[in-house]
């Protein structure tokens, strides 16, 4: 096709436009080769499959999941797992508690294994639930015993020692050992023989208890108890009276026997009578002599010094009558 002489075509021009745009073409792709990394991939011309789409979604999901099952704690990650599998599985919530039915505390051992004495047979097996009772024994105050006579009636008594809360306050000993008695007055000991079942066996232990009136009259309800009472030291007057009276039964006795009975042996005893007189008169000096020092021994000197006594003896003065 030929143009007229004004126009801007060229029969060449459609040639080397062409060429141009190859030669553009082939040089940016060698630089592109050039620039290329050894570990780097190529470029993805084409549109991604689908099953590279799916596991490239899968795989960033599981990244986030860890990331939010490590901020959480064991409570809350067991929680999130059994609601996921009773979401995807189904079922009930009460399926997956524990069962408590077996479950122990410290107290329910020591109820289990406690004895009211324990003995040398029963510290042979010793396990850790034994051993747990024999440490609370140990801690016990096993000097007054707690009643629960709320069935004195039936003749039915229940003891326990006293732990370190009731020792302080009293309770059992300067309080009335009834669990259910605050009375302070008229205490009185008691000495009774518990007989009691423990472990499938019959055992007997000797308490005591402190008990106002009332309480120990439920106590002997049935039958008579011993009481125990203080038993009264001698003073020091009473070694004095005992030999007065000695003195007196004796002087009585010399004057019956001084006396005659007939008017004619008068003059037969009278030797005798003189005699026993003045026998009797050296013993009544020797008596006295030997009770106490006589009146001429006061001015020879100072008096003798009395010794004092120690703080552990006034105390035991003091404690004897409350501990029976």
């Amino acid at each position: 096709m030929v143009h007229g002489g004004g126009g801007y075509d060229s029969d060449f021009s459609d040639d080397e436009g062409g060429g141009g745009s190859s030669q553009h073409g082939g040089k940016r792709a060698r630089e592109d080769e050039l620039l290329q990394k050894p570990f780097q991939k190529g470029k993805q011309c084409k549109v991604a499959h689908r099953h590279v789409a799916t596991d490239e979604c899968d795989r960033e999901e599981a990244r986030n999941r860890r990331h939010h099952l490590i901020s959480m704690n064991a409570f809350d990650r067991h929680n999130k797992f059994v609601s996921d599998y009773i979401l995807y599985y189904g079922g009930k919530l009460e399926d997956f508690r524990r069962s408590t039915a077996k479950d122990k505390r410290d107290l329910d051992v020591v109820r289990e294994n406690h004895r009211f004495l324990w003995r040398d047979e029963d510290e042979e097996d010793m396990t850790w639930e034994k051993e747990l009772a024999k440490k609370y024994y140990d801690k016990l105050f096993k000097e007054y015993c707690i009643a629960d006579l709320s069935k004195y009636k039936e003749n039915k008594f229940g003891f326990r020692w006293r732990i370190e809360n009731e020792v302080i306050s009293g309770k059992g000993q300067f309080l009335c050992g009834n669990k259910r008695c605050e009375k302070k007055e008229g205490l009185k000991s008691w000495e009774v023989n518990f007989a009691y079942v423990e472990q499938g066996e019959k055992r007997n232990a000797l308490v005591k208890l402190r008990l106002c009136p009332e309480c120990s009259f439920k106590l002997n309800y049935h039958h008579k108890r011993k009481e125990v009472k203080v038993k009264k030291k001698p003073g020091p007057n009473a070694n004095g009276d005992e030999t007065q009276a000695k003195k007196f039964k004796r002087k009585s006795k010399q004057k019956r026997k001084d006396k005659p009975k007939h008017k004619k042996r008068r003059k037969e005893y009278s030797s005798s009578s003189s005699e026993d007189s003045t026998e009797s008169e050296k013993d009544l000096e020797s008596e006295g002599e030997a009770d106490g020092p006589s009146e001429s021994e006061y001015w020879k000197g100072p008096a003798p010094a009395l010794e004092e006594k120690s703080r552990e003896e006034e105390f035991d003065e003091y404690f004897e009558g409350m501990f029976l």
